[in-house]
């Protein structure tokens, strides 16, 4: 059966009511829940962003659900620290934690004053980084150097049971190259032939393990509505993936989609007011080859999305 999971977005969500909503969520018939991890928020409307890793303890103690993220290794994170963060929540709380290693956004990296490598240079530099963090989590001391650097570096806490290491993905292209160190595959909600390359990427270049979906929705009772928070809280992520990779400042975001209407919109979001559209439009992704589906409410109030979607949609997607 498909796990079908809740997204905390910390970039919209005080960390306080991430977690009461993630408790909410759980309460609702939610099986899982993930969440983002970002140093800036995509809009100043959107207005937070927590740290993911300080907020996963909180969560994973508060609650019985599993959870998940997508992180950067190599620029904000050295990967030894990340190492050290998945094996603490390994140990902590075994089986209900995994991480997704990706290249990055300059949005988040950009602090430390380095440059902003070109892609193939972070897929590189991702991939030693993946090496390391692998190296860690079986006990090895690690010696590397290359496009990131550790030096006699050894975890001496280690978790019984390894959190899964997961590969994200926007394009086909990101699927296969990292698919022979991945666990898994996480993606985000697009059109099914689109979402069937990419999964297609991944199984033919040996990819193994679950594929999950990220799915944005805006649903309200009435479609203005549903239409306004999308346009309002989420046009700032309608560009190309290389556009939401390489644009460096909130307000650069802000700037970009200062004429992005709610047509443009729709291609990033599933917009509806009819929560049976909703759910034959999920039921099609997760026909499609998703193994779990984690739902983000592009809104910044929760609570009637939870609601609504523990009452109706969850048990008709099952």
């Amino acid at each position: 059966m498909t796990v079908v999971g809740f997204h905390v977005s910390h970039e919209q969500l005080h960390p306080t009511e991430g977690l009461r909503v993630a408790r909410l969520a759980q309460d609702a018939g939610f099986d899982a829940a993930m969440c983002s991890d970002h140093l800036a928020p995509w809009s100043e409307r959107q207005g937070e962003s927590g740290l993911a890793w300080s907020w996963l303890g909180a969560a994973l103690a508060g609650t019985d659900l599993s959870y998940g993220t997508v992180c950067a290794p190599g620029q904000r994170y050295h990967p030894v620290i990340v190492a050290q963060a998945v094996a603490t929540l390994g140990a902590m709380f075994p089986g209900r934690f995994w991480v997704a290693l990706g290249s990055g956004e300059n949005l988040n990296e950009h602090v430390t004053g380095d440059p902003w490598p070109p892609k193939a240079d972070r897929d590189a530099r991702l991939a030693e980084c993946v090496q390391v963090i692998r190296a860690l989590l079986r006990g090895e001391e690690v010696d590397h150097r290359g496009l990131v650097v550790a030096h006699r570096a050894r975890l001496w806490t280690l978790p019984e049971v390894v959190p899964p290491l997961l590969c994200p993905a926007l394009t086909a292209a990101t699927a296969g190259r990292h698919a022979a160190w991945a666990d898994g595959l996480i993606t985000v909600n697009q059109p099914v032939p689109n979402l069937r390359r990419i999964i297609d990427a991944y199984r033919e270049a040996g990819g193994a393990g679950e594929v999950t979906v990220q799915v944005h929705v805006s649903w309200a009772p009435d479609l203005a509505e549903a239409e306004a928070v999308a346009l309002d809280q989420w046009r700032t992520n309608t560009g190309s993936p290389e556009t939401a990779a390489d644009t460096a400042t909130t307000a650069a975001f802000d700037a970009r989609a200062r004429d992005v209407g709610i047509a443009e919109v729709r291609r990033a979001v599933l917009v509806s007011a009819d929560l049976g559209e909703l759910t034959a439009r999920l039921a099609a992704l997760r026909d499609a080859g998703a193994d779990r589906l984690y739902l983000h409410h592009v809104g910044r109030r929760q609570d009637a999305f939870v609601e609504a979607f523990g009452e109706q949609v969850l048990p008709a997607l099952r």
